[in-house]
């Protein structure tokens, strides 16, 4: 699958077949997020992957409602999914000075958290060209994500991710035209 038809094709995935996935393409995901771009070369992501059940649970179960009293579905497809990602990253390293103190150099602060996200989209275009699906899951307590994996001080938990064969095709969600979101050579410049 090229990278255009990969990025068009993507969808969020929040039902699972119970089909395990092959080792070479959890290999071949990963190898995907280690590609990814970041500052300085830091690569401050690292990923756990859990396919153990009652740790996946364990993480779904630290997942956040989504209003109403509602169950957040997209961690309750970690319950289903037989693979999960959870992506984690050593803090002060991205957009941070060379010297101690490792202090951020931008208004920004640390960079984490855009490291990461770049590393978790290359992850979820490769699970999408492999015919494998995801979802990208930002809604959970991280502390106490960090708790049922044991990360250590330093390092914090950014996001998850189950990962399997879909069940479900969902179609493409709308998306904004280009007028409304490009501008030329100034904010709002049409």
């Amino acid at each position: 699958m090229e990278a255009l038809e990969a990025i068009n094709k993507r969808r969020s995935i929040r039902r699972f077949k119970s089909t395990p996935v092959e080792d070479e393409k959890i290999g071949l995901v990963l190898e995907a997020a280690r590609q990814a771009p970041s500052w300085g070369n830091t690569q401050c992501w690292r990923f756990v992957v859990v396919r153990d059940a009652e740790i996946r649970n364990r993480l779904a179960d630290t997942g956040f409602g989504v209003g109403g009293g509602h169950p957040n579905i997209a961690t309750e497809a970690m319950r289903v999914a037989p693979v999960a990602v959870v992506a984690c990253a050593e803090l002060g390293k991205a957009g941070c000075s060379y010297r101690e103190p490792r202090e951020p150099v931008t208004d920004k602060g640390d960079w984490f958290m855009f490291d990461t996200a770049l590393a978790m989209q290359n992850m979820v275009l490769a699970a999408t060209a492999l015919g494998l699906g995801t979802v990208y899951i930002g809604a959970f307590d991280s502390v106490a994500a960090e708790k049922v994996l044991g990360v250590p001080k330093g390092y914090q938990v950014v996001s998850m991710t189950p990962l399997g064969y879909p069940d479900e095709e969902p179609g493409p969600r709308p998306r904004k035209e280009l007028t409304e979101i490009v501008f030329h050579d100034r904010f709002g410049v049409k």
